[in-house]
């Protein structure tokens, strides 16, 4: 979309619009960069001051800042959300694909539903079924007998494995595994004897994973990942781990094999999480949690010492080395107190 009415995007975001509705938007901005033809949004009240030098040809306000802006304005409820969906309407992303390039390796055996788009050199294995309007990016591979749901869209050089199901309306980002082994294996003697991996992923509609994630297939059921499920970039999935509806995933998250999430997750960044347990709905994980126990309950769960000058984290580390210690030292004094 090249430029759209400052009125016709307000009637698409069901919004209030204030001054001019002929204003044409051509792109979105932050407000310290915003220039004419653009639009920007205030999501926090206390950088309201901004909007007084505030170059955009309109903002996205709530009714308790309209007054802060002299131009035009869209008045919503929650500016966040509204610039969200803004931004889907004013995306100039170009797609993976466009048609279906000479180069494409389809076997004659696979499926394709109508308006199917697949890149350069892209490899699409037997008996493999992909709905309407997916798009395949230049230099993917699609297994065997797997089945990609309509409207989902794979970037460049994503890797999906044999026997892999797919939901509608996914976005899978670049350099992405899904379905290779899981970390399956028996000890003899010293000697590692592999476990092959007989079971598969089956991923729901509308999920999006990040650039360099892996999603290991079950070792005999199914690894799942359920619908509205959002995970980062260079995250691991282990085997048979089951994740629940909308449960957001952010970067660099370990999941060992056999975890089960709950729905309305949020996992921070850099958190390892145990295997062969569960954690329920709407739990939050701060940033680099180490989650070792089952979480039964609800609510926000943080683990690790923040960050500290050197001089400071010398001394607490000193602290922990020595709470062994101490433990025994406070309780000599309660039995001393006791007796």
């Amino acid at each position: 979309m090249s430029s759209i009415r400052l009125a016709d995007l307000a009637q698409q975001l069901d919004a209030e619009l204030h001054g001019d509705g002929d204003i044409a938007i051509s792109g979105i901005a932050s407000m310290h960069s915003a220039q004419t033809g653009q639009i920007t949004f205030l999501s926090n009240s206390r950088n309201r001051d901004q909007l007084a030098n505030c170059q955009a040809s309109a903002v996205v306000v709530t009714a308790a800042d309209r007054e802060c802006f002299s131009g035009s304005a869209l008045v919503v409820k929650d500016p966040y959300l509204t610039y969200a969906r803004m931004a889907q309407l004013l995306d100039t992303t170009p797609q993976p694909a466009i048609n279906i390039a000479p180069s494409a390796v389809i076997d004659h055996s696979a499926s394709l539903g109508s308006g199917v788009s697949i890149g350069a050199n892209a490899v699409i294995e037997s008996d493999v079924v992909l709905g309407d309007n997916v798009v395949i990016g230049a230099g993917c591979f699609v297994g065997k007998k797997s089945h990609i749901g309509a409207g989902t869209r794979l970037w460049a050089n994503v890797t999906v494995y044999h026997e892999i199901r797919i939901g509608s309306d996914c976005l899978i980002q670049s350099g992405t595994v899904i379905g290779a082994d899981g970390f399956g294996y028996a000890n003899d003697r010293g000697n590692w004897i592999k476990i092959p991996q007989l079971g598969s992923v089956v991923i729901g509609d509308r999920v999006e994973i990040g650039a360099l994630t892996t999603i290991d297939r079950g070792a005999l059921d199914n690894t799942q990942i359920g619908n509205g499920v959002i995970i980062d970039n260079q995250c691991q999935i282990a085997h048979n781990v089951v994740i629940g509806d909308n449960t957001a995933v952010a970067g660099g998250v370990i999941m060992a094999g056999s975890l089960k999430i709950g729905r309305y997750c949020m996992i921070g960044g850099a958190s390892v999480i145990n295997g062969h347990m569960e954690i329920c709905d709407k739990v939050v994980v701060t940033g680099m949690g180490m989650v070792m126990r089952p979480i039964t309950e609800p609510g926000v769960y943080s683990s690790g010492i923040p960050l500290q000058p050197n001089k400071s984290w010398r001394k607490t580390a000193a602290l922990v080395m020595n709470i062994d210690e101490l433990n025994k030292r406070v309780k000599a004094v309660e039995r001393k107190i006791k007796d």
